[in-house]
């Protein structure tokens, strides 16, 4: 069955990467699952906009399989190399229900144990370039996103955004085609709570689709080439307004705000820690403070491709001088 917010692609599906079971009975892997013995954990979501944002975290044996369930009764069963997932809810949640948390947490919980780096981040394109908005919970990180795609800069992804290296040069991934957003910054920015569809009819929140009338879709991967970090709100004159960060500073700010983060072993945070110690080495990191008055989203965005098209167009510059 088609995942809702996914693009359907026409290779064949044996080739898959990454089987997922939704809605029948659990099959003989997960019940094999389930005789192992476990040992829960239990916390909150770093995804904002879940029903319930509370989780349980089971691991099956030694880590050869995993179950996420949710407070509303969705459950994922994920195997150890993260190439299965079974998924079921309860009624009156739906499949589109389960989709939500698939295209948030569960794969953002896949590409961790696939050893995939993904920023708590949303991203776009400017000019061809990957600029990365990334910060906790509620900084608004998909509101300047959508903003910034209303003015017709393509989004890359939308809350997580997943990291890859060619010829030694970082890359964002393209996510899904959707920015979710509360009602009231659909109200701010479109002029009523309700211009945009709801994920579900069991959910508040509600998306801008990147379909190409509103607002575009990034569908080839960008190259990273700059990172603003989105600092608490704050109600002074002076904000909107963009620092500068040390990288010291600027890695344990990207550590923090890595997603999924909360179950990494040693090994994968020191991973974790090289890949951004590196990263900040060869992209600019800054630090953006927006304003607490949500109607001043406009001036951030101005602030952001103004600052952004110089930083881009001087590191172009010195990029063509030390080619000649």
């Amino acid at each position: 069955m088609p995942i809702s917010g996914l693009l359907p692609h026409n290779s064949d599906c044996n080739l898959a990467e990454l089987l997922i079971e939704i809605g029948s009975g659990p099959p003989g892997w997960v019940h094999s699952a389930w005789k192992l013995n476990r040992a829960i954990h239990t916390g909150k979501s770093s995804a904002p906009g879940l029903p319930d944002a509370a989780y349980t975290l089971t691991v099956f044996g030694n880590s050869e399989f995993f179950e996420l369930t949710y407070g509303d009764g969705s459950r994922f069963v994920i195997d150890g190399a993260a190439e299965r997932i079974w998924a079921t809810c309860l009624a009156p949640l739906t499949s589109n229900d389960l989709d939500v948390y698939l295209r948030g947490p569960v794969l953002g919980f896949v590409l961790q144990r696939r050893g995939v780096t993904a920023l708590h981040a949303s991203a776009v394109s400017v000019a061809g370039h990957g600029v990365v908005l990334c910060g906790p919970s509620e900084t608004g990180k998909s509101t300047t996103a959508a903003a910034l795609a209303l003015r017709g800069k393509p989004v890359l992804c939308d809350d997580m955004a997943a990291l890859s290296v060619e010829n030694g040069e970082i890359q964002i991934e393209p996510g899904y085609p959707r920015i979710c957003l509360w009602p009231e910054t659909v109200q701010n920015l479109l002029g009523s709570p309700d211009a945009l569809p709801p994920l579900t009819p069991n959910w508040e929140k509600r998306f801008l689709p990147l379909d190409g009338e509103s607002a575009n879709f990034q569908l080839q991967r960008c190259p990273l080439r700059l990172i603003y970090l989105l600092a608490p709100r704050v109600n002074d004159s002076g904000a909107p307004r963009v620092e500068g960060i040390g990288s010291r500073q600027a890695v344990i700010e990207l550590v923090q705000n890595t997603y999924m983060n909360w179950f990494l072993d040693r090994h994968q945070r020191a991973a974790e820690f090289h890949f951004l110690s590196k990263l900040v080495l060869q992209v600019p990191v800054r630090r953006i403070v927006p304003h607490a008055d949500s109607h001043r989203i406009g001036a951030a965005c101005d602030l952001i491709l103004t600052d952004a098209e110089h930083i881009l167009s001087r590191r172009s510059l010195v990029t063509a001088v030390s080619s000649v």
